[in-house]
């Protein structure tokens, strides 16, 4: 899978939850309560996820009635396990998945979920990865593509 963007089409980057809905956001995996599973834009950590509210309006989980915000904690939970799966049957060194609420760019609510693996660097296996260099958010050899269909089918293999 590609992401790109013609100049004359709109970037569905400028309104994902927006474009999910209108099933033009090409990282979604799968539909969930109250949210969007996607693959993140960048797999430089294989396997990386995000969990975007169906919402656009919702900017905290404390904007959600208590209902509202248990289906989509249970939507975390599900994603954060089928990313465990899939990452720990196609990476012997995965170690772990940790999941963020952070909300401090996007503002609508958005939970990331990021495998950690054994062959991480030394320095930065034991911390947060907001330690890695802020250049692999934008590294061309890391964005997301066709060689993480396998990956990806597997992540939602195990949302069903």
């Amino acid at each position: 899978m590609r992401i790109e963007t013609n100049a004359d089409d709109v970037d569905w980057r400028a309104d994902r939850i927006g474009a999910a809905h209108r099933g033009d956001n090409p990282t979604v995996i799968g539909r969930l309560p109250e949210a969007f599973a996607v693959m993140g834009d960048v797999q430089w950590l294989p396997g990386y996820c995000v969990l975007l509210t169906d919402d656009s309006a919702v900017g905290r989980l404390t904007d959600l009635p208590r209902a509202r915000r248990l289906s989509y904690l249970e939507s975390v939970e599900r994603l954060s396990t089928a990313v465990e799966e899939a990452c720990a049957a196609s990476d012997p060194g995965f170690r772990r998945v940790n999941i963020e609420i952070l909300g401090n760019t996007d503002p609508y609510l958005h939970t990331h979920i990021f495998p950690r693996y054994e062959w991480e660097p030394a320095d930065l296996i034991g911390g947060p990865v907001w330690w890695y260099s802020r250049d692999r958010w934008s590294d061309p050899s890391t964005a997301l593509g066709p060689q993480h269909d396998q990956l990806r089918a597997a992540i939602g293999d195990r949302l069903v």
